[in-house]
């Protein structure tokens, strides 16, 4: 019998392998299960994600080949007893074992039940010496050696930790929020009865907050389906694509312009990005970045204030698109840094219109 638990955790991980989303895919398959049942699903599910490159090289160490020559469902159900069987104090041996083989049965060819039981069987936590700094940090070789560049090795590696710890949530009035998420908002300087427009504001955190000060506020994104929730607290919702020209007539007094990015600073959250990403993907999104802040600099009023914002680490997604808009001319620019500071990392720029 294959318990509910590891049944939702493979086939998250095998939906995300095809390009899904861990957090929605868990929010969807794990619900009816129990607490208990679901607390171990997006165990195993975050577990797996996050430490990916190092249960990989794991499964080598124990089989003598290459995990990548066999085929994936083989691979994440080797992932995952692995992540149980090495990290997982509480999970007895016999049930990561047993579970993994019975759903190679399944879901594989038969013959991959063998494989798995035979590397499996050969697991012990004994500690062993990673090959190379990325293995141990859990990073693709060519993010690792760019964060090493840009940040040097101390906090690389503190980047790289963080990144394996779920990120903290505070709770605020009917929401829970990231920490280093809810820094953004008191940026804008809200007053009350001021025009706040929210340009990528979906799912809706940072303009909930916005509205714990009495302002009139606008909530647009690309994906109306995402803005939905804010319905039932009576915003106005404009579905637009904020990279090109906005609709709006009038001037707002604050506006916030949450970009797309790669998202790097949340890959404690959302562990999948640090395995899609490659180098050209810092750059894919740039000119949409730079349309966007330069429509968000022609809707805001003499005198008002626009913050940019990514929770992207990377200077190609903030300070080349600041440089791009604005030249060399001196702009209030701030990076929070996950192991550095609390939460996820966000990078953020103040700029202000002259009267």
């Amino acid at each position: 019998m294959i318990s509910p638990a590891r049944r939702v955790a493979f086939e998250v991980l095998r939906r995300v392998h095809g390009g899904g989303h861990s957090d929605a895919l868990l929010f969807d398959l794990a619900r009816p299960l129990a607490v208990r049942d679901a607390a171990l699903a997006h165990e195993i599910v975050y577990g797996v994600l996050r430490h990916q490159n190092q249960l990989d090289w794991l499964a080598q160490h124990f089989s003598g080949r290459q995990i990548l020559t066999v085929d994936e469902p083989t691979a994440i159900l080797l992932r995952m007893g692995l992540y149980q069987l090495r990290y997982l104090s509480r999970i007895p041996p016999h049930a990561a074992v047993m579970e993994a083989v019975e759903l190679a049965k399944r879901s594989s060819k038969r013959a991959a039940a063998g494989l798995v039981n035979a590397v499996l069987r050969k697991v012990h936590k004994k500690e062993l010496r990673f090959p190379d700094l990325p293995t141990e940090l859990c990073l693709p070789e060519w993010l690792y050696t760019k964060w090493l560049k840009q940040f040097g090795a101390k906090q690389t590696r503190a980047i790289a930790l963080a990144a394996l710890q779920p990120p903290e949530k505070v709770n605020r009035a009917g929401f829970r929020m990231d920490t280093g998420a809810q820094t953004i908002v008191p940026l804008l300087d809200l007053k009350a009865g001021q025009s706040f427009l929210d340009l990528c504001a979906a799912p809706g955190n940072k303009t909930r907050q916005a509205l714990e000060t009495e302002i009139k506020v606008i909530a647009c994104d690309r994906s109306f389906k995402r803005l939905l929730p804010l319905q039932q607290i009576g915003v106005p919702l404009v579905q637009l694509d904020a990279a090109l020209p906005l609709p709006f007539k009038m001037k707002f007094d604050r506006i916030l312009a949450d970009a797309p990015c790669s998202g790097t600073g949340t890959l404690g959250r959302n562990p999948e990005i640090k395995w899609r990403l490659t180098p050209e993907d810092f750059t894919r999104q740039q000119e949409r970045q730079i349309q966007i802040v330069k429509n968000a600099m022609d809707a805001l009023a003499p005198g008002g204030t626009l913050v940019y914002s990514t929770c992207s680490l990377e200077i190609e997604e903030n300070e080349d698109v600041m440089r791009a808009v604005f030249g060399d001319a001196p702009i209030a620019m701030h990076r929070r840094i996950p192991g550095t500071d609390p939460g996820d990392g966000f990078f953020t720029a103040v700029l202000r219109k002259n009267t």
